[in-house]
């Protein structure tokens, strides 16, 4: 019997694609779960909740290799600090752990930057936690994903008037080719703070958002709106962006493309 490696996050956006991958390499798998789930393709769930902790500890017994794709708006640090004082006295070998490129350059201070960007205060924390937790880690911080800009599109485009950040830009990356690269890295050695991944492209924000209303056969006007703060600040600079680590192959077109079918529905059912 092999050490299985434990996913949290394992039914989130990346997820579904680690684990296929996981088992493509011949890794037994077990899942974190806040609910009960059926064994899928021999990958075990286990039922556990990160932000109270209860079940954390059942969960990580016996496993070497953790995978924390966990994640939220807010409260990260939280959960990563449930789970590692869970997986300290397990003897995890391995904590790998998914954040976002930028993490170190987007100031979170004010009440305006928190309220609109807090997500980027709260995986650095979570990055500190695993990275001041003892246990040998690897952390991959990544743009955003393709499927995030394409929930927030979708939602912005059922105003008659869309307002967009002024100066902002993505480099959006395909989960897949995410999961691809935290797959390589759980299955190496602890590397600690990995070299950033992002997309083959960088695009205005108003850019994306036309592609995708292109792709839906849908007109709107568009509004740059400036936003104000120090993380704002940092944004209009790039310091979400990563040109030197443009590694992921598909572009946000090459995403559309496959996951907007027609001018009226998306493949998902979305509007």
């Amino acid at each position: 019997m092999t050490s299985p490696i434990l996913v949290t996050g394992g039914t989130g956006t990346l997820g579904r694609h680690i684990i296929p991958r996981l088992r493509d390499a011949g890794c037994d798998v077990r899942v974190l779960s806040r609910h009960s789930h059926s064994p899928e393709h021999d990958v075990e769930f286990v039922i556990g909740d990160l932000d109270t902790g209860e079940g954390i500890e059942a969960a990580v017994a016996g496993a070497e290799t953790v995978v924390h794709c966990a994640g939220s708006s807010k409260g990260d640090e939280e959960k990563t600090t449930n789970l590692v004082r869970a997986a300290s006295p397990a003897g995890v070998r391995h904590l790998v752990y998914i954040s976002v490129v930028g993490a170190d350059r987007i100031p979170v201070v004010s009440r305006i930057d928190r309220a609109m960007f807090g997500y980027f205060g709260s995986k650095l924390a979570a990055e500190r936690v695993v990275a001041d937790s003892g246990l040998p880690w690897t952390t991959l911080r990544a743009a955003q994903f393709h499927d995030l800009l394409l929930t927030v599109a979708q939602q912005m485009a059922k105003l008659p008037l869309i307002p967009v950040p002024a100066g902002f830009r993505f480099q959006p990356v395909d989960t897949d080719d995410v999961a691809a690269r935290l797959v390589e890295l759980t299955l190496g050695e602890p590397a600690g703070l990995a070299p950033d991944i992002a997309g083959p492209r960088v695009y205005g924000a108003a850019d994306l958002l036309r592609g995708y209303l292109r792709s839906r056969g849908k007109h709107r006007m568009v509004a740059a709106v400036w936003l104000p703060g120090e993380a704002a600040r940092a944004l209009r600079a790039g310091a979400n962006l990563a040109p030197e680590r443009a590694v992921g192959h598909r572009t946000w077109e090459d995403f559309l493309a496959e996951r907007v079918s027609s001018p009226g529905h998306s493949r998902s059912g979305q509007a």
